[in-house]
């Protein structure tokens, strides 16, 4: 009788034993990232819900598509892992950011759907941080999928690609970069516009 506690002490142990690598995996899958990439994400979905005007700051003549349309960014979707935000072009709703946070820090994805809600051939590409940016801005290299998707799509003048994304409060900025090529818009957080459409795709 007296062995009794000893065999149920060393059930135990060889339990909690078994159980150890199950919650450290479990612990590296979480989201880690730095304080700017908390403070970072937390900014902009403070804004959750909320649709803002922006318009084109860069004069880069590829951007003309974007001359004299409507340009609305909305915070639409957000969780404690991700946001996703529609960009409206004027009666074009195809595209949505979606920043979700990693093991290794912040990725930023652009969904790109057509108007019947399937998805685009060139969907989904963008990169993950490589450093811990600041509380105000991140950048996205390229990740090696979408350099993949880009190349089999015939968009090889895209392989460098690398996006940023910026937040002060008053202003919200999205920029594309890469040799000759500079993008950016930037959108007023300080009056908040009518809700765009639902964004293609999207529910």
């Amino acid at each position: 009788m007296k062995s009794m506690p000893t065999l149920q002490a060393s059930g135990l142990a060889a339990l909690c034993l078994f159980a150890m690598p199950v919650s450290a995996t479990q612990a590296e899958s979480q989201p880690k990232l730095t304080q700017p990439q908390q403070s970072f994400f937390a900014q902009i979905a403070s804004h959750c819900g909320q649709a803002f005007a922006g318009k084109v700051v860069s004069d880069d003549s590829a951007d003309s598509a974007f001359s004299g349309k409507a340009l609305i960014m909305h915070v639409r979707e957000c969780s404690d892992t991700e946001l996703k935000i529609p960009f409206h072009v004027g009666d074009d709703h195809s595209r949505t950011w979606v920043i979700t946070k990693t093991s290794q820090g912040l990725r930023l994805k652009h969904d790109h759907r057509h108007q019947d809600g399937s998805e685009d051939a060139v969907t989904m590409y963008g990169g993950d941080t490589a450093s811990a940016g600041t509380d105000q801005r991140q950048s996205f290299p390229i990740d090696k999928a979408s350099i993949d998707n880009f190349i089999k799509n015939g968009l090889t003048q895209s392989v460098t690609n690398v996006w940023h994304v910026a937040i002060t409060p008053t202003t919200f900025s999205y920029q594309l970069t890469r040799e000759n090529r500079n993008f950016k818009v930037d959108f007023d957080l300080t009056q908040p516009v009518a809700l765009p459409p639902t964004p293609w795709g999207h529910d």
